[in-house]
């Protein structure tokens, strides 16, 4: 079933303008403990705001920059919290407005004439608190990482930026806001305020950029997007909407060696701002030359940039694929060609690079600060992220939640570790997705020489009779008979698969929800057994 983003948001106030945080706001974020409303909540507590939030999934990944901060959390969601912290105004996730959009504590909100908005308006207000210009980094996949990529940059370039990224920040770059501990958030004085902006339900509305970076584009979120055109169409209109601002056009930093970024700036017609188009190509020879040939019409925009530097393609192309490394070469940048070692498997991440080196120009880094941004650069949390080996058995922990992720997830980690016996373990995130891209599913899934399929994770399904985690494992085993399973609940595939893997086995976990405690459990149990 398809919804709009309004029956999605339900309650919710419509994206506005974004305005200055004030000194001493009162503001209450319900659902906390998720990667971005912990961003908000950090980065609202930074702007001089009084903050409280509650979470009914208890404590996270990202909550213990919260608590370092002060932030008083309650696990559970209750209309008291209203009348204890008297907020404002509330910042909410959309997975409780998803399937339950009366819930008495939103009641009681309303009840008192406090605004209700998503989290998403609270960062974008951040960004205006600080005056920072705005750079976006917008995909289906690749926003996490490159967003990252982008904050550690500006960072060890001593840009000092600022930032809400889906991925936890190494403790190092998040910095004072993280108070000693990875978060999603960071609070600079630099000129730059990076932010992941993500396409579900309208969640990127909020956000206004000067620089805006598209990765990729495909089909998602089937409970909004009935199917490839309509994901086509939101990219566009934002794009659209943000020129449509009062302030200057933006910046597009298009990859457009994927088709349906070049189908959104179809989409998109002739931009007010410049184009700045990116692309992998084939071979490491005449990669310029190829670029422009995959762009064709679609350099609509010319001129300069935010900080005056002038949009040209950049083009790149992998001469060296290997266990530790990716050789890029890199076409179009101000001194010449380069080529740079990538410490990260893939061709999604070489496409992710060139998209962060394309930004990083367009914010006037040095080709020098570049490269070395580049090469420096070790990964964002939860993707293709070694979390330990033990007993000869390497654990991973990655996000991948869509087919092409998980695709391209394994793909690298056939890269990283050759001719070693390769595990996917993944717990759906939705049922609508899983039933919807079923046959997808299998066949990324069906790339690995194992598989076990976890119990969905619901998140803010309405429905949970679509499919099953039976299901997708049939789907697997018709196309590569006896290697997959449905593996039970996130503990008893933990048990189930310390029983299983063999010294030499790549066990790689994937997907949203609690999926990272498969890898945690595992390596406990292993780790447990080669004591005796």
């Amino acid at each position: 079933m398809t919804r709009t983003a309004a029956e999605i948001g339900a309650g919710l106030a419509p994206a506005r303008a974004p305005r200055p945080i004030r000194e001493g706001e009162r503001i209450h974020v319900v659902g906390i403990a998720g990667a971005g409303a912990s961003a908000a909540g950090l980065l609202a507590r930074a702007a001089g705001a009084s903050v409280s939030g509650c979470d009914r999934g208890g404590s996270s990944p990202y909550t213990a920059a919260l608590e370092a901060a002060g932030i008083e959390i309650e696990w559970r969601h209750d209309a008291e919290h209203i009348a204890r912290w008297r907020p404002e105004r509330l910042a909410v996730t959309k997975a409780l407005t998803a399937v339950a959009p009366d819930h008495p504590e939103l009641a009681a909100a309303r009840a008192a004439g406090i605004a209700l908005e998503p989290w998403q308006q609270v960062i974008a207000d951040a960004a205006r608190t600080t005056g920072q210009r705005l750079v976006a980094v917008a995909g289906t996949h690749g926003k996490s990482t490159s967003a990252s990529w982008l904050v550690e940059m500006l960072t060890r370039a001593g840009r000092d930026p600022s930032a809400f990224v889906g991925a936890l920040l190494p403790a190092d770059i998040a910095g004072d806001v993280g108070r000693g501990h990875p978060a999603t958030a960071r609070w600079g004085r630099g000129a730059d305020f990076v932010v992941e902006a993500d396409e579900y339900a309208g969640n990127f509305d909020p956000f206004r950029p000067v620089v805006a970076v598209l990765v990729t584009a495909e089909w998602d979120h089937p409970d909004v997007f009935a199917d490839e055109d309509a994901v086509l169409d939101a990219f566009a209109a934002w794009l659209r909407g943000a020129e449509g601002s009062r302030r200057p056009a933006p910046v597009i930093v298009a990859n457009v060696g994927r088709a349906g970024v070049r189908g959104v700036l179809e989409r998109l017609g002739e931009p007010r701002g410049p184009l700045f188009p990116v692309a992998l190509v084939e071979g490491p020879q005449e990669v310029l030359a190829q670029a422009g040939a995959l762009v064709g019409p679609y350099v609509v925009g010319t001129g300069a940039g935010p900080t005056g530097t002038e949009a040209r393609f950049l083009a790149g192309a992998v001469v060296a694929s290997e266990p530790e490394r990716t050789r890029l070469r890199i076409g179009g940048l101000p001194d010449g060609p380069a080529e740079v070692d990538l410490r990260v498997p893939g061709r999604h991440n070489a496409e992710n690079a060139l998209a962060v080196a394309g930004a990083a120009l367009m914010l006037g880094l040095s080709q020098s600060e570049i490269i070395d941004g580049l090469e420096a650069f070790a990964g964002a949390s939860r993707r293709l992220e070694l979390k330990g080996e033990v007993g000869g058995v390497a654990v991973l922990d990655d996000y991948g939640h869509h087919p092409t992720a998980i695709r391209a997830t394994l793909e690298a980690a056939r890269q990283r570790y050759p001719g070693r016996r390769l595990w996917a373990v993944y717990e759906p995130l939705t049922y609508h997705r899983t039933a919807a891209m079923l046959e997808a599913f299998a066949d990324a899934l069906a790339l690995a020489d194992r598989v076990a399929v976890a119990d969905i994770w619901s998140g803010r399904d309405p429905d949970t009779t679509v499919t099953s985690p039976a299901a997708l494992a049939d789907a697997v085993q018709r196309r590569r008979p006896t290697i997959a399973s449905a593996s039970g609940s996130v503990e008893e595939t933990a048990a189930r698969l310390a029983g299983q893997v063999r010294p030499g086995d790549v066990v790689v976990v994937m997907g949203g929800g609690r999926s990272y405690r498969i890898a945690e459990l595992l390596l406990e149990r292993l780790a447990a057994a080669s004591l005796h």
